[in-house]
């Protein structure tokens, strides 16, 4: 074989051929679309800690899997998760032996977001971070983050009426809760095929959230109500801090025992934060364990943005309904917020309920911004954390009901 010939034939089994190879045309648009992403990320910092490793995550997958190459190559293979979910493949169905032993480097890491594993684990992480008392200060917080889980269901609703099964439809409805590990952790559980999807439309709206919770919160408040300033919440002592993670854990865990994975793991993370004897434990959730799990679930979720599943209609109903979800569960918490603020004669302020989402802190810091444009001496973090840290337990409560209902 002469020069020629071998350059031709390294060319022919080169992944560059797969461009030209029945659908190498998706795997082609969804580099650029990687690519854009990696943009938004590094250059626009939009949640740039998961947002950079789903973005190079679904480049990865699409540079190495074309339809008719070898698939020995490919680093992800969404032929085997389809038949790990046949239950007419007895073979495969459910059988996390075959993914190890035929899947792709990709495939292996995979396994921890269907398992629920790195979804539970940055939850822990989560709760080591999250100080709970102004939760605990002001309890009518729950309210709030009950709320903002109005978008949740509103979108089910809607995505049941254009057509997505009850499945589909819970996933896609979890974006409302604005917590994106959340999301990816029902996803998984309900709808895996719409993870990709599910995953860019959760975490894109979180860093937007500057940009679309002012323009609902101004259109639903009056100046004055944005005015008011709140009293100081009561100081919360460390027996109560150290009690709530525990009482939580044992209401929500009987009350809905498919919650525990998640609030199980937040509220054992925020036990370590507070209990004052596992200082090292809970330092090391919330650094070297948090970014760990975070670099293996952003390239485990990205593998999922195959060409092939990705580029569909119903991709942008998803992106569609996952803002529609968003702008209603903000709605749900300033409308309630708002008859707060009459029952107490004028003592909340209706922009904490904004923060109801369970976007920790940034939400809250927006009913700060927003707070201080109607009146400078208007500090209201502190109060908007209480609901924000609500939605956390409120999402995943509603990620647990959901679950339960549509669950196998």
């Amino acid at each position: 074989m002469n020069v020629v010939d071998t350059l031709r034939k390294l060319l022919a089994e080169s992944g560059f051929a797969g461009f030209f190879q029945n659908s190498g045309w998706q795997n082609a648009v969804m580099i650029l679309i990687a690519c854009f992403l990696l943009y938004l990320g590094i250059k626009k910092k939009f949640e740039p800690l998961l947002l950079v490793g789903i973005a190079f995550g679904c480049l990865l997958v699409n540079v190495s899997y074309f339809v008719n190459l070898t698939e020995a190559d490919a680093l992800y293979h969404p032929e085997l998760w389809t038949k790990f979910l046949d239950p007419q493949n007895t073979k495969y169905y459910h059988s996390y032996g075959m993914i190890l032993k035929e899947g792709g480097f990709l495939d292996i890491l995979y396994i921890g977001v269907k398992t629920g594993l790195y979804p539970s684990l940055i939850f822990m992480g989560v709760g080591a971070m999250t100080d709970f008392g102004p939760l605990i200060a002001r309890p009518s917080s729950l309210i709030l983050g009950a709320a903002a889980q109005f978008g949740v269901f509103f979108a089910f609703f809607c995505a049941n009426l254009i057509g997505f099964t009850g499945n589909q439809a819970a996933a896609i409805g979890i974006v409302g809760g604005a917590d994106g590990t959340t999301a990816i952790y029902l996803t998984t559980k309900l709808a895996p095929e719409l993870l990709g999807a599910i995953a860019i439309a959760a975490y894109s709206y979180m860093a937007l959230i500057p940009m679309i919770q002012p323009p609902i919160m101004k259109a639903m408040t009056t100046k004055k109500e944005r005015e008011v300033v709140m009293t100081q919440a009561r100081p919360v002592s460390k027996t109560e801090k150290i009690i709530f993670p525990i009482l939580v854990t044992i209401f929500c865990v009987l009350l809905l025992p498919s919650t525990a994975p998640l609030i199980g793991c937040l509220m054992l993370g925020n036990l370590w934060r507070e209990c004052g004897v596992t200082e090292r434990l809970s330092d090391t959730v919330q650094n070297a364990l948090m970014n760990i799990i975070t670099v293996f679930l952003g390239i485990s979720v990205g593998a999922t943005m195959a060409g092939s599943q990705f580029l569909r209609l119903q991709t942008l109903y998803i992106v569609g309904l996952g803002l529609a979800a968003f702008c209603f569960s903000t709605f749900g918490g300033l409308t309630v917020a708002k008859i707060m603020y009459r029952v107490t004669g004028g003592k909340i302020n209706p922009l904490i309920g904004s923060a109801g989402v369970s976007a920790v802190p940034m939400a809250a810091r927006v009913s700060q911004i927003e707070g201080q444009k109607a009146n400078p001496k208007n500090f209201l973090l502190m109060h908007a954390m209480g609901p924000n840290v609500a939605g956390v337990i409120g999402s995943a409560i509603a990620a647990g009901f959901l679950l339960k209902v549509f669950g196998a």
